[in-house]
């Protein structure tokens, strides 16, 4: 199913765009120099798909010059389309979305995940989430960064972070986000890239609070 979605995908960009690049997880990489290049993950929560776990999306970005202008993220369990153009705002099947108004870290719920190699990694994100824990309301686990990305755009999360993500994990989500008010940004706060390894999201107000808690842990590691 992945390559599936991936496939249909690919060949509906391609069909509208036969100038463009495309990088997409499962097989496809097309680079020619156009300046124009669509990430995408068809499958982002592929073990929740597997087990039948009603929590995956699809997930494609479009890339301009380095920047990301176009996100689209689809969750087909609730017909939730997720979508935003850069400087345009975000919305949720065409309405408008925004971040919540949460000011304090202690009463926000956040998101996170694991990778797959947190057994033999010790970059496994378990101390993180420890602190965190602690230091927030609650913190969920949906199984895909995408989903987590646009639940925060709509304030249903108020942050999430997570580690060893890839461009398609985060490209549409991560602009969807910022288009509806919230920040990303690696864990030093500084800056952010679709091409970074650990990535902070939030409604903007929490977002010192979370760096602070995390930087507190990377610290001591």
């Amino acid at each position: 199913m992945d390559r599936l979605s991936e496939k249909t995908v690919v060949d509906t960009v391609l069909e509208a765009f036969p100038d463009h690049g495309i990088l997409a997880e499962e097989e496809t990489n097309i680079e020619n120099g156009s300046g124009f290049l669509w990430i995408i993950d068809p499958l982002d929560g592929t073990t929740n798909y597997a087990h039948g776990y009603p929590s995956f999306s699809v997930s494609i970005g479009l890339e301009h010059s380095g920047d990301v202008v176009v996100g689209v993220v689809y969750d087909p369990m609730r017909d939730e389309l997720f979508s935003a153009i850069r400087g345009q705002g975000a919305f949720l099947n065409g309405d408008t979305i925004t971040v919540s108004r949460s000011e304090v870290l202690i009463r926000s719920l956040l998101a996170t995940g694991f990778p797959y190699d947190r057994a033999v990694s010790k970059e496994n994100n378990l101390s993180y989430f420890s602190a965190l824990i602690m230091a927030s309301q609650e913190i969920r686990r949906s199984g895909s960064a995408a989903l987590d990305l646009c639940a925060v755009a709509d304030g249903r999360l108020d942050g999430y972070w997570e580690l060893k993500l890839h461009p398609w994990d985060v490209a549409a989500g991560s602009l969807i986000v910022q288009e509806a008010g919230g920040t990303v940004s690696d864990f030093s706060g500084i800056r952010f890239s679709i091409r970074d390894k650990e990535l902070v999201a939030s409604n903007g107000r929490i977002h010192g609070a979370m760096l602070e808690v995390l930087n507190t842990v990377k610290s001591k590691a």
